[in-house]
């Protein structure tokens, strides 16, 4: 064992070198999300793809995350971290390099995809790696490593914004190919950098902790949200993507085979888990729809404002992401003075303060509402990580990216879905009232999570407004279903304020918890000589 590393091995200088190379990798993952946001219209119109095509490029980036993330969990102590980090920066380039070679939505899903499990690989590794290299303060080293999210937002979107005009010359007409490039500059660079690290052991595994009983921290709990979420998603993807199906009750069959799957793993480790890692699952799901679902109707309502002051759209998720930068960067000195607990509890009130305001605001107070919720949403997902890493250190890798998993595969599956429900909700309700024939003419029975609901269904709704000959009535009628689209993002996001207050009851009554115990401390294993 002479050739095991451990995190107090590494100098000073190798452990600013591994860190840097791991907040590179995450980078490059946000270069890739910035080009998907900026560029999908571009790829769209060239190769005539519909709105659901193109939603399905832009999710097939996404849902292997939580896939890659909770395998390499499983196995990636074994392997060593360096090798699955290579493999990471090989399917980052290949989607790159891939992207600007497709030639129609195959290619472009395919490479996607591929971006998507480098994201997964990584976040498997760096979490760990950032745990075992700084112990002491997990947490405040765990947020900054997650600063490099936005990071990439922010320059990726400025790359490609500032070098627009460029690219279009030498491509002779606008272009997205050389835009997908972008994220092979800090792909190569972490490789680079990674050539010549130690990558030190898990802490789990410095101090002996077997194996059987990191996988009982999970247990049978968490691992059935988990399995529920992943069959859920692999089955909405083998639906789109080949001719199989799936069931109208595909929501509640998944979540039936989800508790099986978990039944099965708690008797295989004879453990239901640790409740409170349970707890922290669950809230992962209003945790990450208050931080990830409603960032689409907010850049809705943003992109009007910054029309009328000429200013490119894409701005708006510059805005958002330079401020979760920052307050990530210099995360140390508020940690001081907050638990992990305490700072989510109080996020949670930033949050569904500035989503409040978003839902009523106009001209450039949306800016100033758009900040406060920034504020609120930019210690949700690093304090997480922080507060499972220092409370369940047993659990090693598995209960690290097994939350983050959950949330990300959370928010297809529920938290975007419950969103869209109260979108179509609120539009049903507010055409039925102003134009009711119009109503009637194109409303569908829905149902979601057990409930069912009328919506607008955009296809019969044109249909009828075609049909008809009294051009003033059609246009009225038009005008009517405009507005209610338009109202209707703000509903959702006065809707939406239920969950960052949620997560405020929540992490407060967590935070009273550990203060009736005698404050909240981090569990320290004991390390092996």
């Amino acid at each position: 064992m002479a050739d095991v590393v451990y995190g107090s091995d590494l100098t000073r200088r190798e452990r600013i070198l591994l860190f840097w190379a791991s907040f590179l990798s995450l980078v490059a993952g946000g270069f890739g999300f910035a080009f998907r946001v900026a560029m999908q219209r571009g790829y769209g119109e060239e190769f005539s793809l519909t709105n659901h095509e193109v939603g399905m490029v832009f999710g097939a980036a996404l849902w292997p995350i939580a896939i890659t993330m909770i395998g390499f969990s499983l196995i990636v102590d074994r392997t060593g971290y360096k090798w699955p980090m290579y493999g990471a920066f090989v399917l980052q380039v290949a989607s790159g390099v891939g992207t600007f070679f497709a030639d129609g939505y195959g290619m472009l899903y395919l490479f996607a995809l591929c971006a998507g499990l480098g994201h997964g690989i990584i976040e498997a590794v760096i979490n760990p790696i950032c745990a075992a290299v700084y112990p002491k303060e997990k947490t405040k080293w765990l947020t900054i490593l997650h600063a490099a999210w936005p990071a990439g937002l922010v320059f990726g979107t400025l790359a490609i914004i500032g070098t627009e005009g460029t690219v279009d010359g030498l491509m002779q007409g606008p272009s997205w190919r050389p835009h997908a490039l972008w994220i092979v500059v800090p792909a190569i660079a972490y490789a680079i950098l990674y050539l010549p690290c130690r990558f030190p052991v898990d802490e789990r595994v410095k101090a002996g902790v077997p194996y059987m009983e990191m996988l009982r921290q999970v247990g049978a709990l968490s691992a059935s949200i988990a399995a529920f979420l992943m069959i859920y998603e692999i089955g909405n993807q083998v639906d789109t993507l080949t001719g199989w199906e799936k069931p109208d009750q595909w929501f509640e069959i998944s979540m039936g085979s989800g508790v099986g799957v978990g039944l099965f793993f708690g008797l295989w480790v004879r453990s239901l888990g640790r409740p409170l890692f349970f707890l922290m699952c669950l809230l992962m799901i209003p945790l990450a729809t208050a931080e990830l679902g409603t960032d689409a109707w907010i850049q809705k309502l943003m992109k009007p404002v910054l029309a009328d002051m000429e200013i490119n759209a894409a701005f708006a998720l510059v805005f958002s992401a330079s401020i979760m930068l920052f307050f990530r960067v210099f995360a140390g000195g508020i940690l001081q003075m907050f638990s992990p607990p305490a700072l989510l509890c109080l996020s949670g009130v930033f949050s569904a303060a500035g989503l409040w305001w978003l839902s009523d605001a106009n001209g450039t107070a949306i800016f100033t509402a758009f900040v406060i919720y920034a504020l609120g949403q930019t210690y949700y997902w690093p304090c997480v990580l922080g507060f499972v890493s220092e409370r369940y250190p047993h659990g090693g890798a598995l209960t690290l990216n097994t939350v983050s998993a959950i949330g990300l595969l959370s928010v297809g599956v529920i938290g975007g879905q419950v969103l869209g429900v109260a979108f179509d909700k609120s539009i049903h309700q507010q055409v039925a009232t102003e134009a009711p024939l119009l109503a009637k003419a194109s409303e569908a029975d829905k149902k979601f999570l057990g409930m069912r609901h009328k919506a607008i269904l955009p296809a019969k709704k044109k249909a009828f407004l075609e049909a008809m000959t009294d051009a003033g009535e059609k246009d009225r009628l038009n005008a009517v279903y405009m507005v209610a689209d338009e109202r209707a993002g703000r509903d959702v996001l006065s809707y939406a304020v239920r969950f960052p207050a949620i997560l405020f009851l929540a992490f407060g009554i967590i935070t009273l918890y550990f203060r009736s115990r005698g404050g909240y401390k981090p569990i320290e294993l004991e390390q092996r000589e």
